[in-house]
């Protein structure tokens, strides 16, 4: 184990890259769908039966409490279980995209990246979430790392970048350089391009702007804008001119549109819609078709019960013809301030 990539070549894969594994942390935190909890074990219950499918998944539960109730959700339905793994690793919330491990490949070997985690400056428990990275590799033994500045630990979100596996990541201004991020202040655009050249084998960083309403993130690339290929991006859009998204979208998507690849190439740059504006007791939403995620022989995509959902279904089919393309039902899931890409975190095969 070392906290020095110096001596490492890293490059971290595509999503869409071959998984060994996604792993998913069981719903426990009740305060997060205030008024809606019910439900969302059983959506949890339907995303594990499309993942499980292609991939292994792999369960954190608190205990054995919480894990007797993921069973009592999953005995419900077809599910080959040899494919299904429980972890004991307590969380204080679900989103593993956020504070799991960042899976990189290093000279032909796995290794995990551990960055820091804060709760995106805003909730004060936050250490259990920490930890989980580090106590999933305790089992794992791989390689890890621990990128620092100045004796620090870099704080960062998984949602909060996007890969193409090629030396390409997306990222936005508001998240990582704005006066409200908290997460690594004085830590500027080169400060961060150093730390993902050193740690994530990146080469480019291309950044948006600002994230969509609703969002808690403050600008989370996983809302906004994705890799479909290695030189194709999907970045939604907001056809109401007079929606809080409207200008800030326009304004990211011009930017994609003036960005190029590693070779000077420009970026094959596709729109998806956004879905009507999603409220609940009040609060705006981050509902967002962007939020999807790529799995091992399908992309499992949010959906509003709005009739965009048919129109991001349809292009994100013909943006991955070689993948069964899902909807899950995420009303209910959103309420919780993230639907299916904040909750899944992949673990590649390459290493």
């Amino acid at each position: 184990m070392s906290n020095d990539a110096s001596a490492l070549t890293p490059r971290m894969p595509a999503e869409w890259e071959r998984h060994r594994a996604t792993w998913i942390a069981w719903p426990h935190q009740r305060d997060d769908w205030p008024d809606k909890f019910e439900p969302i074990p059983w959506v949890y219950g339907e995303i594990v039966r499309h993942l499980h499918h292609g991939e292994e998944v792999r369960i954190l539960v608190n205990d054995e409490d919480a894990r007797r109730q993921a069973d009592a959700v999953l005995d419900k339905l077809t599910l080959d279980r040899d494919r299904i793994s429980f972890w004991h690793i307590p969380t204080d919330r679900v989103w593993t995209r956020d504070y799991g491990p960042l899976f990189v490949a290093c000279n032909g070997e796995a290794a995990i990246v551990n960055f820091a985690f804060n709760a995106w400056a805003k909730y004060p428990n936050w250490q259990r979430d920490d930890a989980v990275t580090g106590q999933i590799n305790d089992r794992l033994r791989l390689r890890l790392c621990q990128p620092e500045i100045d004796g620090r630990r870099v704080v960062l979100e998984g949602g909060s970048i996007d890969v193409n596996g090629q030396g390409l990541l997306l990222t936005t201004e508001e998240c990582l350089l704005s006066d409200v991020q908290q997460r690594n202040p004085g830590l500027g655009r080169e400060g961060y391009e150093r730390v993902f050249g050193e740690y994530l084998g990146v080469r480019k960083v291309l950044w948006l702007g600002r994230g969509i309403a609703g969002d808690d993130t403050h600008g989370h690339i996983d809302d906004l804008a994705r890799f479909v290929g290695p030189r194709s991006v999907v970045a939604v859009v907001e056809e109401d001119r007079g929606d809080a998204n409207f200008e800030p979208l326009q304004e990211n998507l011009q930017r994609l549109r003036g960005m190029t690849d590693l070779d000077g190439r420009p970026l094959e740059v596709h729109t998806l819609p956004m879905p009507a504006p999603v409220w609940f007791a009040g609060q705006r939403l981050p509902a967002s078709y962007a939020n999807f995620y790529i799995a091992n022989g399908r992309v499992l995509v949010p959906t509003f019960n709005d009739p965009n959902d048919r129109r991001a279904l349809d292009i994100l089919a013909g943006l991955f013809p070689d993948r069964r393309v899902v909807g899950i039902h995420a009303v209910d899931l959103v309420w919780g301030l993230g639907t299916l890409h904040c909750l899944t975190q992949q673990q590649p095969l390459a290493g």
